[in-house]
């Protein structure tokens, strides 16, 4: 079966993959299985197919593996799971004896690399049982067509906590993350040339040793037992402190802004309309939402009406032929424009929903935050006093606390840290002491806080060109980075290999350089080449963006972008609080 026609990029990989190493690997003709899924992989089949995908693939009932079940002894059940201890158990549970058992047979198929322990666990309590048990390397999920995400936010803490004592904690948790992203090169097919950034951290070096070596390893051992070499593509880890700038910045194009100022949960959207309350799941199987979730809200608002208009003419159109014909014709068309105005109504109502936050309080904000990234007026003009800048959203009613820290951390970023007594004085005229972690701890991500760092900050290219919106100016430091990767500019010394550099991206042009002329060498090594980022602890739906943009301009090398999670500033400013406490203290928190 082919994948579904809405299925995009990297989710119709993944979903392939799926197919052919899970179920046409247990497929008999006219037998009919159970689904047994956990947390992790309901999460992975939700983002890459739909029930319909699955029926057509034999399974009849899809049952998470944690809860109590009916057993149902005439059918077989297929277990889709990570190879962790909890879900080995549930699965034990399942088959406590031959003659207690709650299925006719298993077939079991694990995510990533099986523990020998839980293997011979496995073994000795119910082989009999076990039709197939294998690893199929998938362990990340497919958010978007170019999106990746592990499912780790707890990554964050182990890997920025200043806590001597999770230091075990950290070491699994990069192990853990290793074997993820070589799932996602696997999945592509791609064996990379591994690089990361090498200041101010560490953690980018340490994961990305760890990845090569995985990966090594990975390629010695595939199923056809032959080593793979390094194909045309670049795996590059950065640690989150790289650009602190995005993550607070208010976006102004319309993904960002609706995850940024909504109560969006699960990428599910709450809207009123006649006097009902609906739902709407933002995703890629809605071609209207692909289409304008990474344009300006300005562009958004004018854009949705003028679609609208276009099917109610059109559908007036048809309605003026009274034949019976024209009839038939409208009302098979008639649930197609139903379902077309639907999505145009939520994402009007999304629209809408954003700019009244954004006239009530957060147009003047944007103002502030863009003069004090860039340094410099929607003029251009260099802005002399930065503090004279932030003042006006301190002392305004409008702003909460967490508008008014992004302000006082975009303050801090500009000047690349400040002093011990001016951030007193900023905490102590704001009230926010309580909150005053939100902005110290970024100092356990590289970023300097206090006291001042004497380097000066990255040098980013003059976009001065480029047509923007005055109130969206600043373009996030990861577009540079893939541009710069893409066009083989990255500095080796700043962003070493730790691996063997693919041939084609040694900088050299030896190889091409021999047999064409020097101009077609860029070309000839990006064509059919893959740019993979991964960024360790979150990346925001700005730099989820910029992986679309920079593909588009450069069609021959596909960028692939990725982290733990994904980011909202309020999330991450959450999270950033909790580096100082003790994990006990913080799983507490977050239970409560």
């Amino acid at each position: 079966m082919a994948p579904p026609e809405t299925e995009r990029g990297l989710k119709s990989v993944v979903w392939q993959k799926i197919k052919a190493a899970v179920f046409d690997d247990c497929k008999k003709e006219d037998e009919w299985k159970i689904m047994l899924l956990d947390e992790f992989t309901t999460k992975l089949l939700a983002s890459c197919c739909k029930m319909t995908d699955l029926l057509a693939e034999g399974i009849t009932v899809v049952e998470n593996i944690y809860k109590i079940r009916e057993p149902v002894r005439q059918m077989k059940a297929l277990y889709f799971i990570s190879p962790t201890s909890k879900s080995v158990d549930c699965f034990l549970r399942d088959f406590p004896s031959k003659s207690e058992s709650k299925y006719k047979a298993a077939y079991i198929y694990f995510t990533d690399f099986c523990p020998d322990s839980l293997f011979n666990k496995i073994k000795s309590s119910c082989s009999k049982s076990i039709r197939r048990c294998k690893e199929i390397n998938i362990s990340f999920i497919p958010l978007e067509s170019q999106v990746y995400t592990l499912d780790v936010p707890d990554a964050f803490y182990y890997c920025y906590s200043p806590d001597p004592s999770n230091a075990n904690g950290k070491d699994a948790v990069m192990e853990a993350m290793a074997e993820q992203i070589v799932t996602v090169c696997a999945s592509l097919d791609e064996n990379p040339g591994v690089r990361y950034k090498s200041k101010p951290l560490n953690n980018a070096s340490k994961l990305a040793q760890l990845v090569e070596k995985k990966l090594e390893n990975y390629y010695k051992t595939d199923e056809k037992s032959l080593i793979k070499g390094k194909t045309h593509s670049q795996l590059i880890i950065i640690d989150r402190g790289f650009d602190p700038v995005s993550t607070v910045l208010h976006e102004l194009t319309f993904q960002a802004m609706a995850y940024d100022l909504l109560p969006i949960e699960n990428d599910t959207y709450k809207y009123k309309t006649d006097g009902k309350e609906k739902e709407a799941i933002l995703e890629e199987d809605d071609d209207l939402w692909v289409r304008i979730r990474h344009r300006h809200i300005a562009v958004v608002l004018e854009e949705i009406p003028k679609l609208m208009k276009e099917i109610s003419s059109t559908k007036k159109a048809t309605e003026g032929k009274t034949s019976l014909s024209a009839l038939a014709q409208l009302m098979k068309k008639m649930p197609h424009f139903r379902k077309q105005i639907t999505k145009q109504v939520v994402h009007l109502n999304i629209a809408e929903d954003c700019m009244n936050k954004f006239k009530s309080n957060i147009e003047k904000l944007c103002k502030t935050e863009q003069d004090l990234a860039l340094g410099t007026d929607a003029e251009g003009q260099k802005v002399k006093d930065s503090m004279r800048v932030l003042l006006p959203v301190l002392l305004s009613k409008n702003h909460d606390n967490y508008d008014k820290i992004r302000a006082i951390l975009l303050y801090i970023f500009s000047n690349n840290g400040t002093t011990e007594e001016n951030l007193d004085r900023l905490i102590q005229n704001v009230k926010i002491e309580n909150e005053s972690d939100m902005i110290r701890n970024w100092s356990y991500l590289g970023v300097p806080i206090v006291p001042p760092s004497p380097q000066g900050k990255p040098s980013r290219k003059d976009r001065s060109a480029e047509e923007t919106f005055q109130l969206s100016r600043w373009t996030p430091y990861i577009k540079d980075i893939l541009e710069d990767a893409i066009d083989n500019r990255l500095d080796s010394k700043e962003w070493p290999y730790c691996s063997q550099c693919p041939a084609v991206w040694n900088g050299s042009g030896a190889v091409s350089a021999r047999q064409k002329p020097r101009g077609n060498y860029l070309e000839d090594r990006k064509n059919g080449s893959t740019l993979i980022v991964f960024v360790i602890g979150g990346i925001t739906y700005s730099e989820m963006r910029c992986a679309y943009e920079v593909s588009q301009a450069h069609k021959s090398c596909g960028v692939i972008i990725g982290s733990t999670h994904i980011l909202t500033p309020k999330k991450l400013l959450d999270d950033i609080k909790m580096l100082n406490k003790s994990k006990d203290k913080v799983s507490i928190m977050k239970d409560e």
